[in-house]
């Protein structure tokens, strides 16, 4: 486990990604910084409603690059509900996005994941039958014990489209599969190439100017709530100078501190 993080490891995302996780049609979770992690991860959707583009630039991306391993059946989520935990996956391991993308082991489909620098390696996805509402934080987190409790009653697995084992360089050691462990493992062959059609293009194209700009507007929402939530305790905070400034003392009459 990371520092700080002791059982029942948490992370909130952004819909559409969170529920494509644990649906299973997600393989690769991006980050810019490595998983401190092995084993169980909560995955929680952060309160923001996903953009009917956004969601479709989404489901395009992961219907192309299915497409490449043979398979088009790919039931997608009903729905993308926010400010709920909707269930777990295991991540195994993470290497460097150059890694993963030469990694000739894996299906095709699941190296054109690789968009962002560091690259969780999921499996085992299992969803609540019924999300619980609860409230996120960054980066990752513990999960409360009750609600965690709750959570393992509700998991069913899930049945992905295209089941994904990523192999481990030491079975014994769950932490072997770590960024640059690949790296004398790949360089020692030549790795073949996906040819990538207009079509599949066009999809990774989308979902990188969908993940680019939902960032973009992510950082002014929170710039927006955090501009709120100042205004607010400013509020507050008047509110209370003002009760203490005219609250009696002693049973006198009110008075203002000058």
């Amino acid at each position: 486990m990371g520092e700080g993080i002791d059982k029942n490891p948490c992370l909130t995302m952004h819909q559409p990604w969170a529920s494509l996780l644990v649906y299973g049609i997600k393989r690769i979770e991006g980050r810019t910084w490595p998983a401190p992690i092995r084993g169980r991860l909560w995955i929680h959707a952060a309160g923001k409603v996903p953009e009917p583009e956004t969601i479709k630039a989404m489901e395009d991306f992961y219907r192309a690059i299915y497409a490449v391993n043979g398979v088009t059946d790919i039931k997608f989520p009903e729905s993308y509900p926010v400010s709920r935990l909707l269930g777990c996956v295991d991540v195994v391991g993470c290497v460097k996005c150059e890694e993963l993308v030469c990694w000739d082991e894996i299906p095709e489909g699941v190296r054109l994941e690789g968009l962002t620098n560091f690259c969780w390696l999921c499996e085992q996805p299992q969803r609540i039958v019924v999300p619980f509402e609860m409230r996120g934080y960054q980066r990752i987190y513990n999960l409360e014990k009750k609600m965690h409790e709750a959570a393992v009653r509700g998991l069913r697995p899930v049945e992905c489209p295209l089941p994904v084992k990523f192999p481990l360089p030491n079975p014994q050691d769950s932490f072997s599969l770590k960024p640059g462990s690949l790296v004398c493992q790949l360089s020692s062959k030549r790795t073949s190439e996906i040819d990538k059609t207009p079509t599949l293009s066009a999809a990774i194209a989308g979902a990188r100017a969908a993940a680019t700009q939902y960032s973009k507007k992510d950082s002014n929402y929170r710039k927006a709530l955090m501009k709120k939530d100042m205004n607010d305790l400013a509020q507050t905070t008047v509110c209370i100078l003002r009760f203490i400034c005219f609250k009696p003392l002693s049973g006198l009459p009110g008075f203002m501190w000058s």
